[in-house]
């Protein structure tokens, strides 16, 4: 086989693992969504099927593990071309896992279901959710487009998410010592809180690849950490 014809199968191989990539993006962008409105509006149907959607996420990620796998085998690609391959490989893990703390947070809508509601606190959950969806849609948009500079936007947009956590944390404290009944809930959403915090920051590594990507350099500036909670009065997790 000729390497004109290699590079066109590579390319072909490489375009059919980007749209599953693309897929499973979406897929994670709505079950991110669809978790913060069932949490919102106590919609018990609508986490369930969060819950259950989350297989095919994950069934999606392996598939895209096996082609890229393939591919490495099958086309003995250049170095620039195995790059773009273990990218696959690293955003597929990414999203897998955003995808898991999406479904959590669904599992944590049949609890406070049947909790005393914290006044505004789902309302600002789902802004924060949308935050992270935004973020999410502009890093596969920068990815599709190799543009670095959109990357480097959504990196700099995990502060915005890290702010509003930091905000929400401060408030269960409050909410906390206001009224001992608040205790529980607030655990279970400051759960989901820190949960969201963290997909902001898988999406921000996934624009580090990006970035890296289309650079061939990570980026260069530290990244602090907008989370002040360890710094105050820890919550557990459960």
């Amino acid at each position: 086989m000729s390497n004109l014809h290699i590079s066109s199968a590579f390319d072909r191989d490489l375009e059919a693992i980007q749209a599953q990539i693309m897929k499973m993006g979406g897929m994670v962008e709505a079950a991110i969504l669809d978790a913060a409105k069932s949490l919102e509006t106590r919609d018990l149907e609508l986490a369930e099927k969060v819950r259950a959607g989350d297989k095919a996420i994950d069934k999606l990620e392996e598939k895209i593990n096996e082609e890229a796998a393939r591919v490495i085998a099958l086309r003995a690609p250049t170095a620039i071309d195995l790059r773009l391959i273990l990218s696959v490989i690293k955003i597929s893990a990414a999203l897998e896992r955003i995808g898991d703390y999406a479904k959590n947070m669904a599992k944590r809508t049949n609890v406070l279901a049947g909790l005393p509601e914290v006044a505004g606190s789902q309302t600002s959950l789902r802004r924060m959710a949308r935050e992270v969806q935004g973020m999410l849609k502009n890093v596969l948009d920068a990815y599709v487009q190799h543009d670095a500079e959109l990357a480097m936007s959504v990196i700099q947009q995990d502060a915005d998410v890290d702010q509003m956590y930091n905000g929400l944390f401060r408030e269960f404290l409050t909410f906390m010592m206001e009224d001992p009944r608040n205790i529980t809930p607030c655990m279970h959403l400051h759960f989901i809180a820190k949960n969201t915090e963290r997909m902001g920051d898988l999406v921000t590594n996934i624009a580090e690849q990006v970035v890296y990507l289309v650079t061939g350099e990570t980026p260069n500036e530290n990244r602090p950490k907008g989370d002040l909670s360890s710094t105050d009065l820890s919550i557990s997790e459960m």
